[in-house]
């Protein structure tokens, strides 16, 4: 379990990056402050992550942060503002990064990515994979290309191999469990992250190119735009 601070004295973004926290996982203890003065009143070096917002009365995030690192010089400090350029000052307290205002779950999400790694934790996620009556197979998700289903079996398309598995896409949705697989029709769940281009009604996943259906096409689209958006 991790312990966060969340810093920011407007209730909807407290409760915006509370909800994207358990969102992603539920390895988080979260505590809120609505100000910097509470938050330093008594502090105790506690804390895995600060997410400390800029724009705060009474004590503002950046001279806060000053005081924070008097008292703790270890914590992942973030910081979360509409102030950008105010927020690249953050070298001066060790700021570990900052995220920009509104926060979107899918920008936030890899930036948590970035600071479970710093902290030392895999964020690696694996699927069990029963290939066979007796033969179970694990396989990192960020490995798989793409699955395709055929009736009732499921092959799992890998780079130097592929799995066949029985089941439905959506049993495999729900077992990979990532953002980043999005079905381009209803035969293929794609991993976003091994895409190569988009031609035409086709997406070229490695050397092969898959049909994107119509009802499908312009929402797969998106969802890859936003990915690469994202993953800048």
């Amino acid at each position: 379990m991790y312990r966060v601070a969340i810093v920011e004295d407007e209730v909807a973004e407290r409760e915006n990056l509370a909800e994207n926290l358990a969102r992603y996982s539920g390895m988080f203890e979260i505590r809120m402050f609505p100000s910097a003065v509470e938050f330093l009143t008594d502090y105790k070096p506690v804390f895995d992550i600060v997410f400390m917002d800029i724009d705060m009365p009474y004590l503002d995030g950046m001279t806060a942060a000053h005081r924070l690192r008097e008292l703790d010089a270890d914590v992942c400090l973030i910081f979360v503002t509409n102030m950008a350029k105010f927020a690249l000052k953050g070298y001066e307290v060790s700021a570990f990064d900052f995220i920009v205002k509104p926060v979107s779950y899918p920008a936030f999400s890899l930036k948590l990515d970035r600071i479970l790694r710093h902290l030392g934790v895999r964020t690696d996620k694996s699927v069990l994979i029963q290939s066979g009556r007796d033969k179970l197979l694990r396989v990192a998700v960020a490995d798989i290309l793409y699955v395709e289903v055929m009736g009732h079996k499921i092959v799992y398309h890998l780079p130097d191999q592929k799995v066949l598995s029985y089941g439905t896409l959506k049993s495999v949705e729900d077992a990979i469990d990532d953002k980043f697989f999005v079905r381009c029709n209803n035969c293929y769940l794609i991993n976003l992250r091994h895409v190569v281009a988009i031609e035409g009604n086709y997406v070229k996943v490695g050397d092969e190119r898959l049909l994107m259906s119509a009802p499908r096409k312009s929402s797969f689209e998106q969802a890859l735009a936003d990915f690469l958006c994202t993953s800048k």
